[in-house]
Order: structure tokens, then C-alpha cells, then sequence
């Protein structure tokens, strides 16, 4: 509904059940004279006109942008000085209507009484203006992070694949001259991880199994270029079937384990991957290599990969997910990501 339409529908509505309300409880079980309906009519749009113009003055003044605790106390002003004008026109339209008891209407606790209780009715409409205000804006704000972090990310996959791209060109590469049936072959295989890596481009999250289809065909590709010296394995437990994963994800810690890890050892080493579902339902991925990781402690610099992962990760999943990357004994990294399992 629009909020205009919206605004006046529960204006009208609200006070007009209000006066009913009134009228039901003042007089139930008595006759209503002619002059007490007139009086409660126009009360109505009494309500309705003088909230309109108090809806205007914090409109004007900017009050939808104050802090709460300055806010209190200027609504509570506000709602003091409608009441006395609320009690002003109660006491004018009774005298012009002859309803007037000077006893009772001039009595100072009476008018106490009824400037407070109309105070509390106007902080009552106060604070559902202001509420409905601050959960619109807070929605607004929801929405309005949730896309800058789709376009973060939107940004992060866009590096990523030309980064990935151009180190598989690399592979093929060095294989067009020792090797032509070779490349070849590896040139089809890069050919099926680029249509899936374009396939789930536009995909925040992918199926786990789509994921370590691209490692294993990207690892064949690899094994081309490294041969005997680099020895991979696979430990994969049959729930991680279930869960999903930012794409190329996996893809890139595996690149990352190759390049700063087993491509500067002399005889290559070893890169598994073992999964594991944790007692809290959790993914647990262990990608394990052969080399040494140092933190270069002038730049803290990780490397591309890494940071782009970190990022994504925290984009996607928040808190939920968490990412490390160490030295779990001589000679052997493990890089560690534990991913929820989301529900949709």
C-alpha cells in the first residue's frame, strides 16, 4: 500500500474508532442527546487535523533524524502543550454547545486528570509514528547493505575469474609445445571449467558436488603440467553433498595451495582435500599441501585468493563462517573453512 494511502486509512480509521470507543463508554446505558453526538463528532476530525499538523511539525523540524534520547523529551513537550489545546477546544465546543458543568469541568484535578490522560493518547500516537519511522528506515537500511554486499561480491567474482582464467591459460600454455595430443586434451578440459565457471558466474552459492567437479577437473589439468610431482587426494564425507559453497571457492585455495606451496618445491608434494560435517551441522574443509606459509609481516599480505575467499565468505555467511590458514606441521599447510548449512 502506498504510504500516503496508508497514513490517512489509519488516521481516519484509528481516531474514528476512537470517538466510537468514547462515546460507547461515556454514555453506555444512557440516552445521547443531540448536542453530546454533535460534540463527539466533531471531535473526530478534531483528532485527526491536529495530529496531521503535529505529523507536519516533526516532518518540518527533523525530528525523524534525532537520537532517542534527545527525541523523548521534545515528544513529551509536544504531547504536553497538544493536550492543553485538546482540553482548550473540549472546554470551547461544550460551552458553545451548552454542555458545560463549571463544577466538574473547572474542578483543577479534573482538568489534570484529562490533560494527562490526553497526553499519554498523543505519546501513544507519537511513539507508533516513530516506530513505524524507525523500522521502515531500518529495513531501508537492511536493504540498502544487502545491496552494496551483493555488489561487493558481484565485484569480487568478477576479479576472480579473469584471475582464474589466466592461470589456466598458463597450464595449457606449457603444454602446446612438449606435448600437443596433451594440450589438446587439457585445452577440453579448460574449455568444461570455463562454461561451468560462466554457468555459475551469476550464482551466489553452489552445490558442494558442482564445486569439486571444477577442483577435479582443474587438478587434472595440473597434474598435466606438474606430472609425478603433484600427488592429490580426496577424502570427501558423503553429507558435504548436502551443503553449498560460494563458487570457486574451493577452486582458488586449491590454486593457492599449488603456487606459494608445491610449485616451489623440487620434487612437488602432496594436495588433499578432506571434509568433515562438525556436531553443529557445519562444513568443515581442510585443504592440505605440501610447503611452508609465511605472513610477510610488512604488507600482512595473504595473497589474492585468500582475501578474495575471506571477503566472500564474510559477505555470504557473516559470522556463521570462518576461515584460517596455517602451518600444521613441517612441511605441510592447512587451510581450513567451516561454511553453515543454509536453509531456503
Amino acid at each position: 500500500m502506498d504510504k500516503k494511502v496508508l497514513y490517512w486509512t489509519l488516521q481516519i480509521v484509528g481516531w474514528t474508532a476512537y470517538g466510537v470507543l468514547n462515546i460507547y463508554l461515556a454514555y453506555w446505558g444512557e440516552r445521547l442527546s443531540t448536542e453530546q453526538a454533535i460534540g463527539q463528532l466533531i471531535l473526530v476530525p478534531f483528532y485527526i487535523s491536529i495530529t496531521h499538523l503535529y505529523r507536519y511539525f516533526i516532518i518540518r523540524n527533523g525530528w525523524l533524524k534525532i537520537i532517542i534520547q534527545k527525541l523523548v523529551v521534545r515528544v513529551i513537550i509536544a504531547c504536553l502543550i497538544l493536550s492543553i489545546i485538546n482540553y482548550a477546544f473540549l472546554f470551547g465546543i461544550s460551552s458553545i454547545l451548552g454542555l458545560l458543568d463549571p463544577t466538574l469541568d473547572l474542578n483543577p484535578i479534573v482538568i489534570f486528570l484529562s490533560i494527562l490522560a490526553n497526553l499519554i493518547l498523543y505519546f501513544l500516537w507519537s511513539l507508533v509514528y516513530f516506530m513505524y519511522h524507525y523500522v521502515e528506515n531500518y529495513n531501508r537500511s537492511l536493504k540498502f547493505d544487502a545491496a552494496m554486499n551483493e555488489i561487493e561480491l558481484n565485484n569480487l567474482k568478477s576479479q576472480l575469474n579473469p584471475h582464474f582464467i589466466f592461470n589456466a591459460l598458463n597450464s595449457v600454455r606449457a603444454l602446446v609445445d612438449e606435448d600437443p595430443a596433451k594440450a589438446k586434451n587439457s585445452i577440453t578440459q579448460l574449455s568444461n571449467i570455463l562454461r561451468n565457471s560462466l554457468i555459475l558466474d551469476k550464482k551466489r552459492l553452489i552445490n558442494f558436488n558442482d564445486e569439486l567437479n571444477t577442483v577435479i577437473d582443474f587438478l587434472a589439468l595440473e597434474k598435466i603440467r606438474y606430472e609425478e610431482r603433484l600427488i592429490t587426494e580426496f577424502i570427501i564425507h558423503p553429507d558435504s553433498y548436502k551443503y553449498q559453497v560460494p563458487p570457486l571457492m574451493i577452486q582458488t585455495l586449491v590454486e593457492n595451495g599449488i603456487k606459494h606451496g608445491i610449485s616451489n618445491l623440487t620434487y612437488g608434494g602432496k594436495l588433499s582435500i578432506e571434509t568433515q560435517v562438525d556436531d553443529n551441522k557445519k562444513l568443515n574443509i581442510f585443504i592440505r599441501n605440501s610447503g611452508n606459509f609465511k605472513l610477510d609481516k610488512r604488507r600482512k599480505h595473504k595473497g589474492f585468493g585468500l582475501e578474495n575467499t575471506k571477503q566472500r565468505l564474510k559477505l555470504i555467511f557473516d559470522r556463521a563462517a570462518s576461515f584460517s590458514i596455517k602451518n600444521e606441521q613441517e612441511g605441510t599447510v592447512v587451510t581450513t573453512v567451516i561454511i553453515p548449512q543454509l536453509s531456503y
